[in-house]
């Protein structure tokens, strides 16, 4: 098409028209870019091109320390991060000694991971805001897998003398260190792989209905496995399926063994934290720094416990021994690796989730940007590292986040202050709670597990928004509660992914009609005053075209235009066959009349011409096609803008649709393709001689246009014969 082709589609000499241009024309229109197609080769070379800026660039993305820091604002941010650092440390001492007993390990590991991941996040971290280190959720996942590869069972050991058993403890606990450590450094792994291979997007996969309900049965976890430390007894470890209702049923089985002293403590503790929370949020307002409610609590705790020696005289469980310093680095057991490399791998999946959802969140609420791969490698650096000192799976709490934005805190310099608090405990004050009560610890947990229990709430706002995303809340709740943590989340990102096929394999289908004086077409079931436009079916799905629906797209296609396609067909055959099988029988009539009248021409006359062309007319009129009149429409407009691919299934049904149609003499026009879809069309073979890109508009109303304006040329073309 040249320049004078191209001025004629717009009328210039009077007042602008518009004119339907077709996918064909609007190529040459817009001069449209060949692609240009590179090797395997060149695309390997280009990634791997190496310039001073672009190593730059990679280097102070990997270590983004290196970026903001010789920019901090001093003056601005140092104070704000100073209180909010050591008010976070502060809350990083009972989580930490709390979350270690989730995980089954001494609290003292706690503490160490509450130190060093942090140290890690700040050099490599880019959220501003969160507070990483340890969380109930991933503590109690851990606690899962130490608990079921060191079980009590296989630490029993029998006297000579007594013929009595009992558990080697310490040697259990050398086992489940071992255990968390070794889960916790493969986790991290599997993150730095992830982030390496720009695998952030995986966290797509978990919607904020999925999280929220799997923290929900996660905290049920949490809190029927502080049981036995809040009433003193000694349950039977439960493992796989509905594990946690027969903890229940053994829990209320043993309830009539409640140490009172344990149970004393766990009560006085409940009413005392209850009522400080509340006086708390009473005066957050008023309070620059929220009161240390749990710090007030262990300090009370661990000096009534030693004073009044609640461990001999009443027999209850502390916390016992807690080294001062640090744990050198010690890789971790390579065996014990295999059996755990599903629990890592949800370990690592939860653990990103739950971190980047929350720096996603005060990323755009403070206007700056989260790299989510580089939260993956920051997080599977922690974890890695971290295990090599023997800490435990570490993410972001939702509580400590929210002190450390309460109190001022600014940048990740908040994050490193409160590290430097975890290390002043490690070094000098740790060992002054060894006296304090497990059960005091067992309560915190699940008084802090009230913000999780709050969640409930989101079913009665997703019932009334959307009913698909709180039955994925629901059955990840129950999921996670029956099937464990680890196994409930594979199962419940199983389920999500299930729901999203169903809803593009049941798509709403609908005729679109045009809002009158506009370009604007709408379905006609949803607006009183949208007008079907006579002779056009203009037919729309609210998915995408693929293998799952592409049937249902053309079954629902020959419903929603009134026109059984394959009985029109199959009519249409055997009219065609009757009227071969007619022509036929007249040539042979005819050729009995030419005989014969051969043998009369010799006899008489010859036949004037005026009844030789009568005769010729005669045999040679055509039957009317009785389906010219069968009521179809003259297009059928398919609006594909939801359309983001086409698979060779979807192309087929396309391919399918445009020969059927068209053998009835129906014209099919596509509009609204993206450029994807146009180069899936052209890969998959569905243009060639007989079909052009002329069936393809930009818009619906450019292809109503088109077939408005083929029946106008037509009107014309009668009028001037």
């Amino acid at each position: 098409m040249g320049d004078h082709s191209l001025h004629s589609l717009y009328d210039t000499t009077g007042p602008y028209q518009a004119l339907a241009v077709d996918e064909a024309q609007l190529d040459v229109l817009g001069q449209r870019r060949e692609k240009q197609c590179r090797s395997v080769w060149q695309k390997l070379k280009a990634e791997l091109r190496c310039s001073g800026p672009r190593v730059k660039s990679c280097f102070l993305s990997g270590v983004p320390l290196l970026s903001w820091l010789p920019h901090y604002p001093f003056k601005e941010n140092a104070f704000g991060d100073l209180i909010s650092g050591i008010s976070v440390g502060i809350m990083h001492l009972p989580q930490g000694m709390a979350y270690a007993l989730l995980a089954a390990v001494p609290p003292v590991f706690g503490l160490y991971s509450s130190f060093y991941p942090i140290l890690i996040y700040f050099i490599f971290g880019t959220s501003k805001h969160i507070s990483v280190g340890t969380y109930a959720v991933m503590s109690v996942m851990i606690g899962s897998v130490t608990e079921r590869l060191a079980p009590d069972s296989e630490f029993i050991v029998w006297t000579n003398n007594s013929n009595e058993s009992f558990i080697d403890t310490a040697a259990q606990i050398n086992k489940r260190i071992a255990i968390a450590a070794a889960v916790t450094f493969l986790s991290g792994i599997f993150q730095l792989l992830l982030g390496l291979v720009q695998f952030g997007f995986v966290v797509t996969y978990l919607s904020e209905p999925l999280v929220r309900g799997y923290t929900t049965g996660a905290a049920i976890h949490v809190m029927v496995s502080q049981l036995k430390y809040m009433f003193g007894i000694n349950p039977q470890r439960y493992n796989g399926p509905l594990s946690l209702i027969y903890t229940v049923l053994d829990v209320c089985s043993l309830l009539g063994g409640t140490n009172i002293g344990t149970l004393v403590v766990s009560i006085v503790t409940i009413v005392c934290l209850v009522s400080a929370k509340e006086v708390n949020s009473l005066l957050a307002r008023k309070l620059p720094v929220p009161i240390p409610v749990e710090l007030i609590t262990i300090i009370i705790a661990t000096a009534v416990s030693w004073r009044f020696d609640f461990k001999t005289l009443y027999e209850v469980e502390v916390v016992g021994e807690i080294p001062s310093g640090l744990q050198p680095p010690v890789l971790p057991d390579f065996s014990l690796m295999g059996t755990m490399v599903g629990d890592a791998f949800a370990l690592a999946v939860v653990g990103y989730g739950i971190a980047i959802s929350l720096g996603r969140t005060f990323a755009l609420k403070y206007g700056y940007k989260v790299d989510s791969n580089q939260e993956l490698i920051a997080l599977g650096l922690c974890n890695s590292v971290g295990g090599m000192f023997q800490c435990f799976a570490i993410s972001c709490s939702m509580s400590r986040t929210m002190v450390q934005i309460s109190t001022g805190g600014k940048t990740q310099i908040a994050g490193a202050l409160s590290a430097v608090v975890m290390l002043v405990i490690l070094l000098w004050i740790g060992s002054l709670f060894e006296e304090l009560p497990k059960a005091v610890l067992a309560v915190i947990i699940n008084v802090n597990l009230q913000g999780m229990f709050k969640q409930f709430s989101d079913v009665s706002g997703l019932w009334r928004t959307n009913k698909v995303d709180m039955l994925v809340w629901l059955m990840t709740f129950i999921l996670t509660v029956l099937l464990n943590p680890d196994v409930g989340l594979a199962a419940s990102i199983a389920f999500s992914i299930l729901t999203v096929i169903f809803r593009t394999q049941l798509p709403k289908y609908s005729l679109l009609g045009q809002v009158p004086g506009t370009d604007i077409y709408r379905p006609v079931e949803d607006y009183n005053q949208v007008v079907q436009i006579p002779g056009l079916v203009i037919f729309r799905s609210s998915a995408t075209l693929y293998f799952a629906n592409a049937e249902m797209y053309a079954d629902h296609l020959y419903e929603k235009s009134g026109v059984d396609i394959t009985k029109l067909l199959v009519h249409k055959k055997k009219l065609e066959a009757k009227r071969l099988r007619k022509e036929k029988k007249e040539q042979k009539k005819a050729k009995k009349e030419a005989k014969k009248r051969a043998v009369e021409m010799l006899e008489a006359p010859e036949l004037s011409d005026k009844e030789e062309k009568l005769a010729v007319a005669i045999v040679a009129e055509p039957e009317l096609d009785p389906c010219c009149d069968s009521g179809l429409p003259k297009a059928i407009i398919l609006d594909l803008s939801p359309v983001n691919f086409l698979d060779t299934v979807g192309l087929k049904t396309l391919r399918d649709i445009h020969r059927d149609y068209g053998d009835a003499g129906v014209k099919v026009l596509l509009s609204g393709c993206q450029s994807c879809v146009i180069e899936n069309l052209e890969k998959g073979g569905f243009f060639n001689d007989k079909v052009t890109k002329a069936v393809l508009f930009s818009t619906v109303h450019d292809a109503v246009l088109h077939c408005q304006q083929g029946d106008t040329k037509e009107a014309m073309k009668g009028t001037h014969f």
